[in-house]
């Protein structure tokens, strides 16, 4: 998958959310082609001993890191252990995620807080913690497509997140030129077991590519954006087409007969 994999020094990567989903998906892949993983996990701690075996099958490193990224206080001492264990760490994922849906008037503070503290205060933290400790070498964040809409359906995760893509782009400035920073927001990919083959029949009608996609589309960008030293400040969108089909509403087909048709 790597073309360029001879002159390409492999880093040692920190995932979080690595145990479980899309997380887990990201770090096999990357194991699969040579990388050492630091595999976080919260509370998914069988999920993530399973991970780590069958990540260390491939004949690379693995170690497991347990935290709350909540408690952001212990972030930086986090990345420091990790730093520790693998002295080449020169990538951040940052791939942990709280999804809730729930509309403006539906969201309770608590709601709020717990989609902040994940997917826009954890990631934020982190990236210093990774800068200050490390230094050098790449950040991704995991964000959504969903940002190139409105729905409301999902207000505080969606507003996280859509902060979480300005935060890639206001981090890329402050920390180049020795660490890059970009953003993936995925689109049909994973969705979660309890989605129903009607719902994503559903879902791929949205989609311009008629198809649902996978992790390794992911991960395919995620080497692109290893491999390519010149790129930064990007959120790359892979989502068959579906955050661009947005053609609005009472565009061209004005009721026949008007006289203000033209």
């Amino acid at each position: 998958m790597m073309s360029q994999t001879e002159q390409f020094v492999k880093p040692a990567v920190l995932i979080t959310g690595g145990a479980v989903r899309l997380g887990r998906a990201i770090a096999l892949d990357l194991a699969q082609q040579g990388f050492d993983i630091a595999l976080h996990y919260n509370s998914s701690e069988t999920a993530a001993a399973e991970t780590a075996e069958l990540i260390r099958s491939y004949q690379v490193q693995c170690e497991l890191f347990q935290h709350n990224l909540a408690h952001v206080e212990g972030l930086e001492m986090l990345v420091q252990n990790v730093k520790r264990k693998f002295p080449h760490l020169g990538v951040l994922i940052n791939s942990a995620s709280s999804y809730k849906q729930t509309s403006i008037l539906e969201t309770s503070p608590e709601i709020f807080d717990t989609q902040m503290a994940t997917n826009l205060r954890a990631p934020f933290f982190l990236t210093q913690a990774f800068a200050k400790v490390c230094q050098t070498g790449n950040i991704i964040n995991i964000i959504d497509n969903k940002i190139g809409f409105n729905q409301y359906h999902y207000s505080a995760y969606l507003l996280a997140k859509k902060s979480l893509a300005e935060f890639t782009k206001m981090a890329s400035l402050e920390l180049a030129p020795h660490i890059r920073v970009n953003g993936i927001s995925p689109g049909v990919v994973l969705p979660a077991e309890s989605r129903s083959p009607e719902y994503l029949a559903w879902r791929v009608q949205a989609i311009p590519l008629k198809k649902q996609g996978s992790p390794s589309h992911i991960t395919q960008t995620i080497f692109y954006i290893l491999e390519n030293s010149f790129v930064t400040g990007q959120i790359f969108t892979i989502d068959g087409g579906e955050s661009i089909a947005t053609v609005g509403l009472n565009t061209g087909n004005f009721p026949a007969g008007n006289p203000n048709k033209e």
